[in-house]
């Protein structure tokens, strides 16, 4: 007689998990496939990373993940060509005297060149952080002090001192204070960053945007769920904001940007209280999944999960979330069958259309659930291939 199928189910949802992602069990790995496949689709020979739905452009975001990959994959040569295109084409050759310019691409008269300079803190905190971290796994100090330069500017034009509140990262270095009110992104803030930024530069300002994180993320995750932009009023807290685009402004929303705040929280670790207040947090998401199969692709400031799934890497972000609930079991093997399911067989990517940064959110997450990499207890980066 066979299995009742409530019990069949659940083994075929264990089984399928320790399938897709199962721990590695401190063994060396062979090589990282999805890693290879994303350079092989989007990263040129030249070290530029191109974002094929965004026209082909390149953001300093893009360049910063792979920065970070590379140095997980132990890819020195992937690593130099990355920093050396960005250094050369967003930071005028020289990242010691200026952050990258956040958008690259081809203007208005077909020339391949700068069209925003502004720099964008998340991916400048990334970088950082993964040069740091290069510099000290690969013994070599030119990494170590160009990222210690890179924070001395973050520190110097990208920090804010938010009244009633403190220090805190700012999306970048202009356009985002009005009068008395400061716009922030959440997700511009992993919090395993800033605890290593405060152990390399213990006199910076980074402890204190470290404490700040879970705080942020409380008041301005007002119904449980992260949102996109949010703006801080002195007296009055956080509040959702919209998002300006092209100077139209869209009502406020969790979304695209939203998402890496549950992967960020997920990958935290778990020893201490940070990771619990991080979750604390956000429990949204948890709770919305525990009945549905996929993340959504909105949530409205009011808590309210528009009908939309999410794409592809929306799942695979949520994964290293709902690891660190108890009794998500069910939930999380529901994402690795959808991510699995929307695997595409001949490029080893992820999703129908293989969008770039689903592609990102799914190396995150599965290289996280493997094991490739963890961030310990002062934010340091562990790599499996120095065991």
């Amino acid at each position: 007689m066979g299995l009742p199928i409530p019990r069949l189910r659940k083994r075929l949802l264990l089984i399928v998990s320790l399938l897709m992602l199962g721990a590695t069990g401190g063994c060396k790995q062979g090589p990282w496939t999805l890693w290879d496949s994303y350079a092989a689709r989007f990263i040129d020979a030249q070290g530029r990373v191109i974002d094929p739905q965004g026209g082909g452009r390149t953001t300093s975001e893009g360049q910063s993940y792979a920065l970070f990959f590379a140095l997980a994959d132990n890819d020195r040569a992937a690593f130099d060509r990355v920093l050396t295109w960005t250094q050369a084409n967003l930071a005028g050759g020289d990242l010691q005297a200026h952050l990258p310019s956040w958008l690259w691409g081809k203007n208005k008269d077909g020339q391949w060149k700068t069209l925003d300079p502004n720099p964008a803190s998340d991916a400048d905190v990334w970088i950082a952080y993964t040069l740091l971290e290069a510099g000290r796994l690969w013994k070599n100090p030119i990494y170590t002090n160009l990222g210690r330069q890179m924070m001395a500017q973050i520190a110097k034009t990208e920090v804010a001192d938010l009244p009633g509140f403190g220090p805190m990262l700012m999306p970048g270095p202009t356009g985002f204070q009005h009068a008395k009110i400061w716009t922030l992104n959440p997700s511009y803030m992993p919090l395993f960053i800033f605890e290593r930024f405060a152990v390399v530069d213990p006199s910076g300002p980074w402890q204190h945007i470290a404490l700040g994180i879970p705080r942020l993320l409380r008041q301005s995750a007002r119904h449980g769920f992260a949102m996109d932009w949010v703006d801080y009023v002195p007296g009055d807290g956080f509040y959702p904001a919209p998002a300006h685009l092209e100077n139209v402004a869209e009502a406020p929303i969790g979304g695209y940007d939203a998402i890496r705040v549950y992967l960020w929280a997920g990958m935290h670790d778990g020893k201490g209280n940070a990771r619990a207040e991080l979750l604390d947090a956000v429990p949204g998401m948890s709770a919305y999944l525990a009945d549905h199969g996929a993340p959504p692709e909105k949530v409205s400031d009011q808590g309210i999960p528009l009908a939309q799934d999410g794409p592809v890497g929306f799942s695979a972000a949520v994964l290293p979330y709902l690891r660190a609930f108890p009794h998500m079991e069910k939930p999380s093997s529901q994402q690795v069958i959808r991510m699995s399911t929307l695997r595409d067989a001949a490029t080893g990517l992820y999703g129908r259309d293989l969008a770039y940064y689903d592609q990102n959110l799914a190396l995150f997450a599965t290289g996280f659930l493997d094991g490739r990499f963890r961030f310990g207890a002062g934010g340091e980066l562990k790599v499996d291939w120095t065991r």
